[in-house]
């Protein structure tokens, strides 16, 4: 790519880095536990791994498994696959070997880029993965993957798939949601526009990248110029001192990392250069809310709300907060969000209807499933003169809009439990609890918790009298990452009630246990 290039375009995720070189090629891009990264090196780092990856044989629109926590080479190894016309598949480093599996295989991923140790934990599970041809561990195999020849990358527009993001359904294990270049970059300049994020920003890196709010931050960063921090915390505090070290200018959260943060002693002056903190993932809180705003009082609050199938919807301004803090507030720039009833006609002021979201962070549908696609992404009505569908994503969320124009959220369509801004399957859960061999029948659902936003519960029939919660959770816990794992597990004795169609009661089930 020529400076003439980046110049020019920032039509494609990878061009945003590349512009940001050419525009000052010694500003920091990314910090980690290595230290930091221009934007010229990375930028050369990233065109080094596309190489690497064309050496390997990597056919335009073939996957890239990235299974790594957060630092530079998860960043390099993404935008190096964008760039060689490929396509990055993030894996949240919490994931069980089984749910790692599922994903390789469901996306055929041809090659996979992670640590020694994740490779060791996943040797079990690889040779049920048929197309997956290399497996790239960082070290020595890393480094010999940025030294091959250089060679032409395959052809790329705005419209090609760059990502796949997987995301729990309300049934069955996570789908992959594909995401273009248009999504992504059309994303970080929208995002980077109501923000105000410039290159003086300094954002951290909070969230796993494998969540869309999380890639966000670098996108939107990297759009800007600015420069990202990466960050792998244990303890919330661990967090406030990164925020005051590095002296990040941007924080987005999800409710639950924020419930935690206003427990810790924060440091004075943090708000100095704090300029913004963000939320995510469900609504927050007005208590945690006002207690941020207390200790961050010059610190501009942002409201937001998205799905991975938009990657990002509405936002609430700092100006409204006070007037209206639990609203998910109007469309983001370049989008447009709709209140329609099930026929598709528009909601009026203040009455229930489903929140649609139309224009270019649409994504391109679920990953070789058209089935759920057609339910989820589905045209609009046309417009006088229009001959071609428009196709818009179908929340699954209810909302209203007041009379001002501002949405506000008020529950799901399907069963999909949300809990410190993940959203679980009931049936992923499911099945992993009957996998166990403990359990004759099982039911999982959520339940509102103010700190959470919901929490799992799990209601049993077990296949022995004699089974303790404590030795099902046990179970469940070399099966499931923690945020999947059930806060209450109750036993019982009898059938689990079921409905006209034969299907678990889950509204019943629930009621009973409560």
């Amino acid at each position: 790519m020529t400076r003439a290039d980046t110049t020019l375009y920032r039509h494609l995720l990878d061009h945003l880095p590349a512009h940001a070189a050419a525009a000052a090629p010694t500003s920091v891009a990314l910090r980690d536990a290595q230290g930091s990264l221009g934007y010229a090196e990375f930028d050369a780092a990233i065109t080094a791994c596309a190489h690497g990856l064309l050496d390997l044989d990597l056919q335009r629109g073939e996957r890239v498994g990235i299974y790594l926590d957060k630092r530079r080479e998860s960043v390099i190894a993404a935008f190096g696959a964008a760039r060689a016309g490929g396509v990055f598949v993030p894996i949240n480093p919490l994931l069980k070997p089984t749910q790692v599996e599922h994903i390789l295989r469901d996306c055929n991923v041809r090659i996979l880029i992670t640590s020694a140790e994740r490779r060791d934990v996943l040797q079990p599970v690889l040779p049920a993965c048929p197309d997956l041809r290399q497996v790239i561990c960082l070290g020595a195999e890393w480094d010999a993957l940025l030294t091959a020849p250089a060679g032409n990358t395959h052809r790329v527009i705005d419209s090609d798939m760059a990502a796949i993001f997987y995301t729990s359904g309300s049934t069955g294990r996570p789908k992959g949601v594909m995401l273009s270049h248009r999504n992504l970059v059309s994303g970080a300049a929208s995002v980077a526009s109501y923000l105000g994020n410039h290159a003086g920003d300094r954002l951290i890196a909070a969230l796993p990248l494998s969540f869309d709010a999380g890639f966000s931050q670098v996108t939107t960063a990297f759009h800007a110029g600015a420069e990202v921090v990466l960050h792998n915390y244990l303890l919330p505090q661990d967090l406030l001192k990164t925020l005051v070290r590095e002296k990040v200018t941007g924080l987005t959260a999800v409710p639950p990392l924020y419930m935690q943060l206003v427990q810790q002693s924060w440091p004075a002056g943090l708000d100095e250069h704090l300029r913004y903190f963000a939320n995510t993932g469900g609504r927050m809180p007005l208590a945690t809310l006002q207690q941020l705003r207390a200790a961050l009082p010059r610190s501009q609050p942002y409201l937001m709300y998205g799905l991975t199938e938009a990657f990002r919807s509405t936002y609430l301004p700092p100006a409204e907060v006070d007037a209206r803090p639990d609203s998910i507030g109007k469309a983001i720039p370049n989008a447009e969000v709709l209140v329609l009833r099930p026929d598709g006609s528009e909601c009026a002021a203040d009455e229930p209807g489903e929140l649609v979201h139309r224009g270019p962070l649409v994504a391109m549908g679920y990953w070789n499933d058209a089935a759920a696609t057609a339910q989820r992404f589905k045209p609009l009505p046309r417009a006088p003169g229009q001959t071609l569908d428009e196709i818009a994503v179908f929340s699954g969320d209810t909302v209203r809009r007041d009379a001002d124009g501002f949405l506000y959220f008020i529950g799901r369509k399907d069963e999909m439990i949300k809990t410190s801004g993940y959203r679980v399957s009931p049936t992923e859960l499911e099945e992993a609890a009957h996998a166990t061999g403990l359990v004759a029948e099982c039911c999982a659902y959520g339940v509102e918790d103010a700190a959470l936003g919901q929490r799992i519960q799990l209601t049993v029939v077990p296949t022995d009298a004699g089974l303790t919660s404590d030795t099902l959770l046990a179970a469940l816990r070399t099966r499931l990452p923690a945020y999947m794992l059930p806060a209450q597990i109750t036993l019982r004795p009898t059938p689990l009630p079921r409905n006209a169609n034969g299907k678990l009661d889950r509204q019943l089930i629930g009621d009973q246990t409560r």
